[in-house]
């Protein structure tokens, strides 16, 4: 029995080592596999970039880049009219006429009913529930170089390869971007875009505010080279899949890429009916007339900028206050407005957009929480309609007016948050913030109302509401003119009663 149980101990135990033999060589050959699956993929990521810098020494071309698409040239009124505060009783003339969706509505004064509806008590919608923006975690990797950058009202940490800041040539030609592409290639450079990434989404940024932090990094690391500020945000874009590419002319290089929405009064230019924006990251004008440049996307690049501002980015929670008042009825309002100084900052730096992105642009809940909470008592027991006139006489004249050219020199549409922050507005940016509190507060559909140098919205009622009034897919909009001062629902400014507007659907 002893020699049997002997040899019984000396098969477990062989068993045993087999066992662990087997599980080594297992781990061994799992080391190998990704060791060889690490190699074959650098070596693929080393012949697309070392393919890629030979294409950037052979593939340029001089080209005139086009000036930016102006906004709309129009001008527009500098003074704004005065509605009676008592309209005269408007006359019952045809009814309005069904205008096809592809056609442009006329403004109509249809006939209605003599009796008044019955009042439609509006529940005030609350503030929109929005989750206080994270900070950012601490960079999980510690590896590199330790950089600490201000963004737009946070101090954000990252840390990156020494290699990436690599030295551009005095000259600035095809030879100097290849080998600035060429040096950075060999970096690691994975981390730094994973970290980016990872920054990005706990902060919520949309494509804009990306791009602005891989450029805030860019001018940490170049501090004195806006040439090298450029090429570095081209990199990391490119690596990051975006279809960004240059252009440079004999002083300085020119980052460019393309935006899922037009922008306006950019530089771009067009390859196969694609263009190319010549942005910028400080909300400056640039012409930048003849350039040189390549036609041709890094592999596996094919993202374009998508310029919707669609969430609470960037909002840091500290509100600055605006006192504002106005007086409805034979009452005077004060109302305590707010904003996030940091979002204006950022919002300065956008491109010009349509106007269809203003109206349906996020307003964070600094700005959107304590300005609804105050109108939503004060309308609590308004009917519809007296709750619109409300919310108009509010934007009428609780804002001074001034046209654009007078605030800005140039055209420049505003979010509502930006409405609430400048001393001066005009019709487009109190139409904006006058859609966004209809259809906040009230749950109104709305529509903007683009005429040649002036702009407006309608409203839809539930019940029937005299006045003009515009068709618009089957349904009867009221015009609501947030620029016409005094002026309440079912009342266009005179200049455009019979004008024909281009209607913009907002949500």
């Amino acid at each position: 029995m002893h020699s049997r149980h002997k040899c019984m101990s000396v098969l477990s135990c062989a068993i045993v080592m087999a066992t662990f033999s087997q599980a080594s060589y297992a781990e061994d050959d799992f080391a190998k596999w990704k060791q060889q699956t690490q190699d074959s993929f650098q070596e693929y990521k080393d012949k697309r970039d070392k393919e890629f810098t030979a294409f950037l020494k052979a593939q340029w071309q001089e080209i005139d880049l086009l000036k930016g698409v102006e906004l709309d040239p129009a001008p527009k009124p500098v003074v704004m009219p005065v509605a009676m505060p008592q309209p005269v009783k408007i006359p019952e003339p045809a009814p309005a006429i069904k205008i096809p969706e592809a056609a442009r509505p006329e403004i109509t004064t249809p006939t209605l009913p003599e009796s008044k509806p019955e009042p439609v008590v509006i529940q005030a919608l609350p503030a929109p529930a929005v989750k206080p923006v994270p900070m950012p975690a601490p960079a999980a990797v510690r590896k590199g170089q330790k950089l600490s950058i201000s963004y737009l009202g946070g101090s954000y940490t990252f840390y990156y390869d020494p290699k990436l800041k690599a030295d551009i040539r005095q000259k600035i030609d095809e030879h100097a971007v290849s080998d600035f592409w060429s040096a950075l290639s060999l970096a690691d450079y994975d981390d730094l875009v994973a970290q980016i990434n990872k920054t990005s989404d706990t902060l919520q940024l949309n494509d804009w505010a990306h791009a602005l932090l891989v450029h805030e990094l860019a001018r940490a690391i170049y501090p004195d080279s806006d040439s090298s500020q450029a090429l570095f945000t081209w990199f990391m874009l490119a690596k990051d899949g975006y279809q960004a590419r240059i252009a440079y002319n004999d002083r300085e290089v020119f980052l460019l890429v393309p935006s899922q929405q037009p922008l306006y009064a950019v530089p771009y230019f067009t390859f196969e009916q694609l263009r190319y924006y010549a942005v910028r990251f400080d909300g400056k004008a640039q012409n930048l007339g003849q350039v040189y440049t390549y036609d041709g996307n890094y592999p596996g690049a094919n993202k374009a900028l998508n310029m919707q501002l669609n969430n609470e980015a960037l909002s840091n929670g500290k509100a600055i206050s605006r006192e504002l008042s106005f007086e409805f009825e034979g009452r005077r309002y004060q109302i305590q407005a707010a904003y996030d100084n940091e979002r204006i900052r950022f919002m300065n730096t956008y491109p010009q957009l349509d106007l269809e992105w203003y109206f349906k642009g996020w307003v964070s809940s600094v700005a959107s929480s304590a300005l609804q909470r105050q109108l939503s008592d004060y309308m609590k027991d308004m009917d519809e309609q007296q709750a619109v006139n409300f919310l108009l006489r509010f934007v009428q004249t609780a804002l001074q007016y001034k046209t654009d050219e007078v605030q800005f020199g140039k055209e420049n549409y505003l979010f509502p948050e930006e409405t609430l922050h400048y001393p001066y507005s005009d019709c487009e940016d109190r139409s904006i913030l006058f859609a966004w509190l209809v259809h906040s507060l009230l749950g109104m559909e709305v529509v903007g109302l683009d005429y040649p140098g002036h702009v407006a919205t309608a409203v839809l009622f539930k019940g029937s509401v005299a006045g003009d009034a515009i068709m618009h897919n089957g349904k009867r909009y009221v015009v609501a003119d947030p620029t016409y001062i005094n002026a309440t629902a079912g009342m266009a400014m005179p200049d455009f009663k019979s004008a024909r507007p281009r209607v913009i659907k907002i949500r």
